[in-house]
């Protein structure tokens, strides 16, 4: 019997006995993903909506009680939107796009994170994870509903394994017992205490942090604007060395007060201590304490670790399993959604023989640099939170009190970088940039942003393949171009996509991938040069 580890909010997929379970020969699957968080329902739905088989086995039967993820990224909705799923999400989330950062009483400045039109998504949702984890599972419906390969097993945990250079043998406990099966490829997506990854022995290196804090989900109703607020020394005292606040729906608001190293930690999670620093925080900004309820509440501390490497012949670690960062910038479960993404499509490239098996090696490559640039930002963002010397703590107030006048100041405040999409600059499979004048936000390497694009928008028209996407062309032939790549033919864009994808070129022809990052670009297009581009982004050459 699976041992329950929480309780769950939805029962998404209950336990159901299946025939494997009665038969002494083990079943073999092309795909098995151990996890049912946000990253490994993200990745089966991708998979299974570009027709490869896939097996999620989960060891409960839903998402766990309490926020924890909040904050998704336009990146990650972006994703979202490709596998059918975001609307529902930016329907329920809130929208934001504002934050304020202040000192004690002094606010020391404001951002948007996107001040330009001609999106789709915004820059942030706030929602809670197991929202997002049920939007995900609705995709996964309605993908099977369409005949979509899926499969998601509740209550099967995985206890077991036997790694070979043909596949992986699995032991999976249920409810009824044990049985085993056998997958080509393995996907550990079982968050920060993967089991998988203790079972193959594989370290995690990394820092902790010596910091702790409280994540207090208060429900509310109260007229706080629906924006990100972050305090240095913050004037209710009881409130640690920062606070933060923002909205989440249902009227729960998230509260984060950091108490640093040395405390009771059963002592802080009283509720009626949770309650005196509640307090103090409305209080300062309402002059009064309205009603609340609270929801849910934790202690964290901040850890920066990751695997040596995220591929292990024919298992891969994704999401949590692979790396951790703090939760200031909302780089976990976005990282995580982009891990999934690089992964899907290469594997389904390698399974369905698009693409050379050399190409897998890419995800850690990729991945790997993805998540040293995620620690870097997160472990900077600890550090001007947490000053760990008398002059760190000067020079980080001295920051503050510039950047309430001077705008040269306000980069150097690190309240927490939130997640942008990660940039593939040089890597083995993207092309030399060959578009000059051609804006870096779209460099070989990047992640394509959206525009609009008739009565909607880029990204609605840039599907699961390869797109070769020509700007500003009047006549395209594309012939002897390979039949997986789609054509797209923009004859004459947008200012917004002329500042986006032209720059300062008349015309050009990119090379998108299947996970919307780009592989090369021209002025004009060659189908010689097309094919090249294509080869290495497959790893043919």
């Amino acid at each position: 019997m699976p041992a329950t580890r929480y309780d769950t909010v939805f029962k998404l997929y209950p336990y159901e006995r299946v025939a494997a379970q009665d038969s002494d020969v083990p079943s073999r699957h092309p795909v098995v993903i151990v996890g049912g968080g946000p990253v490994g329902l993200g990745l089966a739905l991708d998979l299974g909506q570009r027709g490869t088989p896939v097996l999620v086995l989960d060891d409960h039967d839903g998402p766990g009680t309490g926020s924890k993820a909040i904050c998704f990224a336009k990146r990650t909705l972006d994703i979202a939107h490709r596998l059918g799923v975001a609307a529902p999400m930016v329907d329920k989330g809130i929208v934001w796009n504002v934050g304020k950062v202040f000192h004690d009483t002094a606010k020391v400045f404001e951002f948007n994170l996107l001040p330009e039109d001609g999106h789709r998504n915004p820059a942030f949702i706030n929602l809670q994870q197991p929202y997002f984890e049920t939007y995900l599972f609705d995709g996964i419906r309605a993908a099977q509903a369409r005949g979509a390969p899926i499969e998601v097993r509740g209550r099967n945990a995985v206890v077991g394994m036997a790694d070979a250079d043909t596949g992986v043998r699995l032991d999976v406990e249920t409810p009824d017992g044990p049985y085993r099966i056998d997958a080509d490829w393995l996907i550990a997506c079982d968050g920060a205490r993967s089991p998988i990854r203790t079972m193959m022995g594989l370290e995690f290196d990394g820092r902790v942090f010596e910091d702790n804090f409280l994540i207090a989900d208060v429900r509310m109703t109260a007229d706080f604007p629906t924006e990100r607020w972050f305090w240095f020394d913050p004037p209710f005292k009881t409130g640690g060395a920062s606070a933060l606040l923002h909205k989440q729906p249902d009227d729960v608001w998230r509260i984060d007060f950091q108490l640093g190293w040395d405390i009771d930690r059963a002592r802080e999670l009283d509720p009626d201590r949770i309650r005196t620093r509640v307090d103090a925080m409305l209080s300062s900004q309402t002059g009064e304490v309205p009603d609340y309820d609270l929801v849910w509440t934790s202690i964290y501390t901040f850890q920066c670790r990751r695997m040596r490497s995220f591929r292990h012949g024919r298992v891969f670690f994704a999401g949590d399993s692979a790396h951790q960062v703090s939760p200031f910038g909302a780089r976990g479960a976005n990282s995580g959604m982009q891990d999934a993404e690089n992964l899907a499509w290469k594997l389904d490239y390698v399974i369905k023989g698009h693409a050379a098996r050399r190409l897998l090696d890419s995800y850690d490559a990729e991945r790997s640099f993805a998540a040293d640039e995620n620690i870097l930002n997160s472990t900077r963002a600890t550090d001007f939170m947490t000053p760990k010397s008398d002059m760190s703590k000067t020079f980080r107030n001295a920051v503050l009190q510039l950047a309430q006048k001077h705008p040269f100041a306000r980069p150097l405040v690190n309240s927490g970088r939130l997640s942008v999409p990660c940039t593939y600059d040089g890597f083995a499979h993207f092309s030399e940039d060959m578009l000059q004048g051609g804006p870096p936000v779209t460099r070989p390497g990047a992640a394509c942003p959206d525009a609009p694009v008739g009565d909607g928008f880029l990204l609605d028209h840039v599907g699961h393949g390869f797109t070769l996407l020509a700007l500003g062309i009047a006549d395209l032939t594309t012939d002897g171009i390979d039949p997986m790549i789609s054509a797209l033919h923009i004859p004459d864009p947008s200012p917004p996509l002329v500042a986006r994808y032209l720059g300062q070129a008349a015309h050009a022809v990119y090379l998108i991938r299947p996970d919307h990052h780009v592989v090369a670009r021209w002025a004009d297009f060659d189908a010689g040069n097309v094919t090249a581009a294509l080869d290495r982004a497959l790893g043919r050459v």
